[in-house]
């Protein structure tokens, strides 16, 4: 496994990352079209150029982004096909096969056209766009279902298992729950050998987990959902809770109590968390802190063995939350925010 190669590519391809400079930049544009003018003087320009012949404004961007996201990393896949490192890569892409497949049957679910799914899907993991096509011309998530199950894609299996009690109690997020412990649960098991290489991939999934589950907690506290319930949405693995503390917190009665309860643990900074967001219960501030911690998480990676897969953790996440910041920005231009508090917004790593 030739290590130093892949990662003098990967160093490359940081190395045309946007700085804090070239994003603040992107902060002081006055509006929308501006914005567009200056990604076109950055490493984004061509994906610009190509998105301006099709569309204006917010779409502009938006398939600028999903274009270069998919192409920077099957640009990686390539340089790392048939290597060890195209196993780490595809575990990573795989989340867009959930996140795309979770977008279909939530747009099937309230009858969204099927436009408005394809413009928010990322073809970046085993599904390709003709694949996802495909899909979204489906009637309903059953026969979304249905066809991955007759393509044979793994993530068919606990879809067509958690489909039932979703046809009975109509709750899509039985389905999108179902997802995601399969997710983790092949993950985790793809890198249970005791390679320093999957020890590396276990750690950042285990903090990953952490995350899930802590907003998950947070979610049904908030609904008022029985604990028992509760814990079936839960997701094993994680790094500082297992299931068995993830019980005790569910059992808990308020936001405030669940932060107080994290007070000796990695996620201590939570307890930061205002005091008038947490008496309205806006968990969207904490989900926000949970975000940029794992986000910091993942990019410092980097400082890692070069001769690892910590590189390619590090681009993986650092590039994950450019276009994320991005796409903060071009949000905030469509509705008048405030640029001093515009930067409060993003993760700069």
């Amino acid at each position: 496994m030739d290590w130093g190669y892949i990662n003098a590519r990967i160093r490359g391809m940081k190395s045309r990352l946007l700085d804090h400079r070239m994003l603040d930049n992107l902060i002081l544009q006055p509006d929308l079209e501006s914005l567009i003018g200056e990604l076109e003087k950055t490493p984004y320009r061509d994906d610009i150029i190509d998105a301006r012949g099709r569309y204006a404004g917010m779409p502009c961007i938006e398939y600028a982004l999903r274009t270069n996201f998919v192409r920077t990393f099957r640009k990686i896949l390539a340089f790392a096909e048939k290597e060890e490192a195209e196993r780490y890569i595809r575990i990573f892409l795989h989340r867009w096969d959930v996140q795309n497949i979770k977008t279909i049957l939530r747009g099937k679910n309230i009858h969204v056209t099927n436009e408005e799914i394809l413009e928010c899907l990322v073809p970046a993991g085993e599904l390709d766009e003709a694949a996802l096509t495909e899909l979204v011309r489906q009637q309903d998530p059953k026969a979304v279902i249905d066809l991955l199950a007759t393509w044979r894609i793994p993530w068919a299996k606990p879809l067509t298992t958690a489909f039932p009690e979703f046809a009975q109690k109509g709750d899509i997020s039985r389905l999108e729950c179902a997802l995601d412990q399969y997710y983790y649960e092949e993950a985790l098991r793809a890198v249970k050998g005791p390679d320093p290489n999957n020890a590396l991939i276990r750690h950042i999934l285990a903090i990953e987990i952490d995350v899930v589950n802590i907003k998950t907690v947070l979610r049904m506290i908030r609904d008022h959902i029985d604990p028992v319930e509760a814990e079936r949405f839960l997701i094993a693995g994680g790094l500082e809770y297992d299931l068995k503390k993830l019980a005790r917190l569910l059992a808990l009665h308020t936001i405030g109590d669940v932060l107080a309860g994290m007070a000796d643990s990695r996620y201590q900074f939570l307890s930061a968390t205002s005091e008038a967001a947490v008496k309205v219960q806006k968990i969207s501030v904490i989900e926000k802190e949970l975000e940029r911690y794992l986000v910091m998480q993942g990019t410092r990676s980097f400082s890692g063995d070069p001769l690892s897969v910590a590189s390619m953790i590090g681009y993986f996440w650092a590039k994950y939350n450019e276009i994320t910041n991005i796409r903060v920005i071009s949000r905030c231009k469509t509705a008048d925010f405030p640029v001093e508090h515009l930067r409060e917004e993003l993760v700069y790593v």
